[in-house]
């Protein structure tokens, strides 16, 4: 804790930059203060009014109310929290109408658990909206089977409170947008940069001169480290659309907005690879080349964390003169090699790494570039895509897009719906009174994927038996209802700062937080047993609907995913290839394209994960999944070096024939996902020796292998990489569809 001293200056600084200080937390420290201030109000307002017995409800309400929150700009903030109040006061006056008709209750339960799921198609606001929705019906039932013998007007004081408790903690939330309207944005681009500099340092692990080292099991690392960053890419690109109205961005949103730009550039820089890695350690194993490569990129994952850092504390950025210097010294040992090297083998894999000092070059430009008021970096058009729905009839026809089988949202709704329904029938059976927390613990469990709902159910189970642990002992600790009461404070605040990191924590503190809020009317000692073999019963029916109600299992996404990537990438090198026309824009449909080849890369990248988390007998050919996946991930490194380094081609012959090669390959890509979407084995033929996409045909489209123009050497060598990734794809998307063909067979 920071003391107070006496001191002419110090105060009139701590009240100027105390704003600052707030503008600087992130996403969930910005939450936990917000929880904080309306628990503490709401706390300290009912113990000034001798009115205890409403803490609960409006403790559950402001809960909910925070669980609906998203990113949001002040006037968005206030529009979402009038739709969350509206929803929040149907559905808890539909429970209170309907508690007692069982039939009619679960029925409606059921169907608005599907719909308000189904609204995650939309976006990710009515996705919370929906999800909090179904919370506050449970927190509902919570109130009203806790006053089992109240009369119909105590029901209705419990709803008005819960909805009291939601609209107070909208006035913080909407008030904290309006005062630190930038905060997200600034903590989005600082995860961002963070995530981004984790990414170059590991990309700088591949070069190392030694052999025997597994570049497929780096590759697949890579992978996942560049789904993050698609991840983060995408979730700040969404944070700054909340801020742009219809004119142009001014001060820090415009300064954002570039620095977004700058992080797009530079992951299409460092994701690129310029020739494979086991030939360059292999050429150059006595000189310390690749070792100058590797510092050059570690020092550049450096200057990302920084930049990072800079960017959350609303510092200047300042570029680092080392990665100059470690630039003049690899183009310094370049000379040197090329200078000794007399094999032509050699000479192609030097060019290769002269086109990575480039890259590198640029990419340290990039960075330099951020430190500029308005981190333009030269750019012209600025324009980003805004995906959010335009009308009410586009937000429908995304809802009604999903409404298929095949979709993964449509099933998860459908199942959670089936597990509310079972999880009624259970409580019915065992203890109709007091057992709605099973439906509350089915809700929460029940996630999209397998993997998430197993997690979820450890974690819930543990942290309702540590909560129980725990509250039991502050109990007997703490008598006082005033101690409680702050202890339950706290517990909500420990809620929100660990939910998204440590679940298991923020199950014991929610349980700690019940047991508090309870004892202030009761004895909350009485719902310890009850609440453990709830939280156990509606565990288990979250598990038990995951296997036996519409089973998504990834194996069964891969050839629709897979399908998706490659096409995505055959637009993308279309665009590369109309690039090098007349030089580099990095316009908005350039930049469409290469987004959503990354976006393509990381789906498949998450799905080939997951589908590690499910059971064995589900994925017997997660090997071959997990080998494409890498040879996928390769060749869009390989598009991206061609990315990086567009310039317009000095002959116009030049720039016709990389158009052709790019066509042959877009071509191959497309037959390729055709193939790995239809249902027979035999779609897929096997690969002849001289297919459309050839390596070497690829390659001598664009000059011969005496030409000196560096730009065409390397066309030239990455239609070549290019070339053997799309052979390698094709042979394991024969292994897929025989081994799919093969179980089909067998059942």
């Amino acid at each position: 804790m920071a003391r107070i001293v006496q001191n002419d200056g110090m105060l009139p600084f701590v009240i100027e930059t105390f704003p600052q200080q707030l503008g600087r937390w992130g996403a969930g420290q910005a939450q936990a203060l917000r929880v904080l201030l309306t628990l503490g109000s709401l706390m300290a307002a009912c113990g000034a009014g001798g009115r205890m017995e409403a803490v609960t409800p409006l403790f559950l309400g402001a809960i909910a109310s925070a669980l609906a929150e998203t990113d949001d700009s002040g006037r968005g903030r206030y529009r979402a929290q009038v739709v969350t109040l509206a929803c929040f006061a149907g559905a808890a006056f539909a429970v209170a109408g309907l508690i007692d008709r069982p039939s009619l209750f679960i029925t409606s339960l059921a169907l608005a658990a599907f719909w308000l799921t189904m609204l995650g198609a939309v976006d990710a606001r009515y996705k919370a909206i929906g999800y909090a929705t179904l919370i506050l019906a449970m927190y509902t039932t919570l109130g009203i089977d806790n006053h089992p013998l109240a009369d119909t007007g105590e029901h209705y004081r419990e709803l008005w409170l819960l909805l009291a408790g939601a609209a107070w903690y909208g006035v913080f939330s909407v008030g904290w947008c309006v005062a630190f309207p930038a905060q997200p944005v600034q903590a989005r681009l600082a995860r961002l940069y963070a995530v981004l500099g984790d990414y170059v340092r590991f990309k700088a692990s591949l070069f190392e001169p030694l052999r025997g080292i597994d570049i497929e099991r780096k590759r697949l690392s890579l992978s996942q480290l560049n789904a993050e960053v698609v991840l983060e890419l995408n979730a700040a690109k969404e944070s700054i659309f909340r801020r742009i109205g219809a004119r142009a961005p001014t001060g820090r949103i415009a300064r954002y907005r570039g620095l977004y730009l700058i992080a797009q550039d530079v992951h299409e820089r460092a994701s690129s690879s310029h020739d494979d890695y086991n030939a360059l350690a292999d050429a150059f194993f006595h000189s310390d080349l690749l070792y100058r490569c590797q510092r050059v990129l570690h020092l550049q994952g450096e200057a990302c964390r920084r930049l990072a850092l800079s960017i959350e504390r609303r510092e200047p950025f300042a570029a680092d003169t080392a990665t100059v210097q470690a630039l003049a010294e690899l183009r310094s040992a370049i000379a040197h090699e090329r200078r000794r090297a007399q094999e032509p083998g050699r000479l192609a894999l030097l060019a290769s790494v002269e086109a990575l000092a480039r890259n590198l070059e640029q990419l340290d430009g990039q960075l330099a570039g951020a430190s500029q008021p308005s981190a333009r970096a030269g750019r012209t058009d600025m324009g980003l895509l805004d995906r959010s729905p335009r009308s009410w009839r586009d937000a429908a026809d995304r809802v009604r897009r999903q409404l298929a089988p095949r979709s993964p949202l449509f099933r998860h709704a459908l199942r959670l719906a089936v597990a509310l329904v079972a999880g009624y029938g259970v409580m019915r059976l065992i203890h109709p009174a007091q057992g709605y927390w099973i439906l509350l613990t089915t809700l929460f469990v029940c996630q999209q994927t397998w993997g998430d709902t197993v997690s979820r159910m450890g974690q819930r189970m543990a942290g309702t038996a540590l909560g129980v642990v725990i509250g039991w002992a502050l109990l007997e600790l703490f008598p006082q209802q005033l101690l409680q009461a702050l202890l339950a404070v706290a517990a909500g605040v420990l809620f929100f700062a660990t939910r998204a990191t440590r679940y298991l924590l923020a199950t014991a503190c929610m349980t700690v937080l019940v047991l508090m809020c309870f004892n202030q009317v009761g004895d909350s000692g009485v719902l310890i047993v009850p609440r453990l073999v709830d939280t156990a019963i509606g565990s288990a029916i979250a598990g038990l609907a995951m296997v036996l109600v519409l089973p998504h299992w990834q194996a069964r996404r891969f050839n629709e995913l897979a399908a998706a990537a490659m096409r995505n990438q055959a637009l993308y090198l279309r665009e590369i290839a109309a690039q090098y026309r007349a030089g580099a824009r990095d316009d908005l449909p350039y930049r469409l394209a290469r987004r959503n080849a990354h976006n393509a890369d990381a789906a498949l990248a998450v799905a080939v994960s997951e589908m590690f988390r499910e059971p064995a007998v589900v994925r017997p050919r997660a090997g071959v999944a997990l080998r494409f996946l890498i040879q996928s991930h390769t060749l869009l490194s390989y598009l991206s070096a061609l990315g990086a380094h567009r310039v317009a081609l000095q002959r116009p012959a030049h720039a016709e024939a990389l158009g052709a090669a790019a066509a042959i390959a877009g071509e191959a890509l497309e037959a390729l996902a055709a193939n790995i979407e239809r249902a027979s084995a035999d779609a897929v033929e096997p690969m002849a020796a001289t297919t459309p996409a050839d390596p070497q045909v690829l390659a001598g489209l664009i000059g011969s292998d005496d030409e000196t123009d560096p730009a065409v050497q390397l066309l030239r060598t990455e239609l070549r990489l290019i070339g053997l990734q799309i052979e390698a794809l094709r042979g394991y998307a024969v292994r897929w569809r025989q081994l799919e063909a093969g179980a089909a067979e067998g059942g």
